[in-house]
């Protein structure tokens, strides 16, 4: 079935029949097909008709129709406005804390496993009940920003006012991922050899010269890792935001695709143009993750493979 090489190299099987292979990866590709491809292209095909209602018994032809009521949606480019903003604060706050945070506790001899735990609790909690949690938060009557303003002598502020709710939901979800983020670049910086550090100390690199010469250029692929996760997250935001603003509440302003996708499907029950809407979703993401990874491989983006 299988023959040994490489004696330099180890142990190295090699199969010479691959049916095995097909048996084993068989299974995976049926249920991807069955829940993933399968409903995209059902998805896609109903991109072209309109459908009011689900399981309608008639559906309408009205081929690209759908596209060009997105392209005329000012609530589609409102969620595309704020997804980009959290993008950038998702790379800005969120990985740049983390990877703060990460290079501070590593650098400690004691208590890493503390702030290790402190820092990665909040994504093990609900994003609803996160959700929840930050409207008590906000709230003009009795809410604890507020009692705090008021205790300060200041006036209450409508948090999630016109100008304000989207940065108002922007921050429990900031607040939530530092810590997801904060792990795995932990766990990179702890592949770092300590031999590398003791001979850079050695010949004088120390502090932040430490980081930007030896820390970062070695932890670059796990916080490409981290670039990459971050950004196709940002398009995929949906449950927090509800909580905190539902129907892109004040005057969807706060949308972002995955609250309009929900609203147009549940709501107005307009299935045609929701599968446009998830279509248009599923381009952007391949187109995004395409232009992050070029871009992150790029010699011009801060560290080259050569580095």
């Amino acid at each position: 079935m299988f023959f040994l090489a490489g004696s330099e190299t180890g142990i190295i099987m090699l199969y010479r029949d691959k049916r095995p292979l097909i048996i084993f990866l068989a299974p995976a590709l049926l249920v991807m097909g069955i829940f993933l491809y399968y409903p995209f292209l059902q998805n896609f095909a109903d991109s072209f008709y309109e459908i009011n209602g689900f399981g309608a018994v008639t559906k309408t032809y009205v081929g690209i129709e759908n596209y060009r009521q997105l392209l005329k949606d000012k609530t589609i480019l409102q969620a595309l406005k704020n997804t980009c903003m959290m993008i950038v604060f998702t790379i800005v706050f969120e990985i740049g804390t983390a990877l703060v945070l990460a290079i501070m506790v590593d650098s400690i001899k004691t208590g890493a496993e503390f702030f290790r735990t402190v820092f990665f609790f909040p994504i093990v909690i609900s994003a609803t009940a996160i959700g929840l949690m930050f409207n008590l938060f906000y709230a003009y009557n009795g809410g604890l920003f507020n009692q705090i303003l008021e205790k300060l002598g200041l006036d209450p502020v409508l948090w999630l006012s016109d100008d304000k709710a989207i940065y108002m939901i922007a921050l429990p979800i900031v607040w939530q991922y530092v810590g997801f983020y904060f792990v795995i670049i932990l766990t990179g910086l702890n592949s770092i050899p300590e031999d590398i550090y003791e001979h850079a100390y050695m010949d004088g690199v120390r502090g932040l010269k430490r980081v930007w010469y030896i820390t970062l250029p070695l932890v670059w692929d796990v916080l490409k890792a981290c670039f990459v996760l971050g950004i196709t997250g940002s398009l995929k935001i949906f449950d927090m935001a509800w909580v905190i603003a539902p129907y892109g509440a004040p005057k969807g302003l706060t949308h972002f695709f995955g609250t309009y996708l929900y609203q147009t499907t549940f709501f107005s029950q307009t299935v045609g143009y929701s599968s446009a809407i998830a279509v248009l979703v599923v381009i952007l993401g391949l187109l995004i993750s395409y232009a992050v990874m070029k871009l992150i491989r790029s010699k011009a983006f801060f560290y080259s493979e050569d580095v």
